[in-house]
Order: C-alpha cells, then structure tokens, then sequence
C-alpha cells in the first residue's frame, strides 16, 4: 500500500459527519476499490496519535467494532450520541451513512 491510498481513506472517513458510522467496505466503495476494506483497516491502524482522522467512525459490516480493545473507539462513538444494543451493535440503519453525494467522483478523494 502507498502513502497516497491510506491518504484517500482518510480524505474519505473525514467525510462522515458526527453520530453517524460507515463500515470498513463502504469507504472501500467510495475510493471504487472492489475489495479493499482491509487496506481501509490498515490505513485507519497506521494513523499516528492524535491524528484528526475520525477512525472511530469506522466499523465492520454487522455493526460491530473489529478492534481486539474497542472500548474507547465505543466510548467516542457514545459521546456522538451513536447507541449501541446490548449485544455491542450499531443499528446501520440509523446511525449508518451512506456517503458522499452520487455526484461525488473517488478521483475527489
């Protein structure tokens, strides 16, 4: 992976706006990348500390943080107002968003 894609995930996860989530394979489709949701994961565990990316909002296909400690990326998604059931999902439906306008080119990113 190069520089210049993690640079375009993170373009495109500075997209999603507060209280709302994408999963891993939605930012990979808006970069128009078939299969490329792991390189979005890798792109969002290489940002350095304090990085103004918001990795938070970022979660896998069921609705679930991958992450082995997601503790804090649920506690940041909650103060977003961002519920979560008692199994540890997000509703999709609610708080998923579905991206950038259709008139959005990937180029963009």
């Amino acid at each position: 992976m190069t520089g210049t894609e993690f640079e375009r995930v993170y373009r495109a996860v500075r997209l999603i706006p507060q209280a709302k989530v994408a999963t891993y394979g939605q930012v990979a489709r808006w970069l128009g990348w078939q299969h490329g949701a792991r390189t979005v994961g890798w792109a969002l565990r290489a940002l350095p500390e304090g990085s103004d990316v918001p990795w938070h909002r970022v979660v896998n296909a069921r609705g679930c943080i991958s992450l082995a400690d997601g503790e804090r990326q649920q506690i940041l998604l909650e103060a977003e107002g961002v519920a979560f059931s008692e199994s540890g999902r997000i509703d999709l439906r609610v708080y998923g968003w579905a991206g950038p306008p259709p008139w959005w080119e990937a180029d963009c990113l």
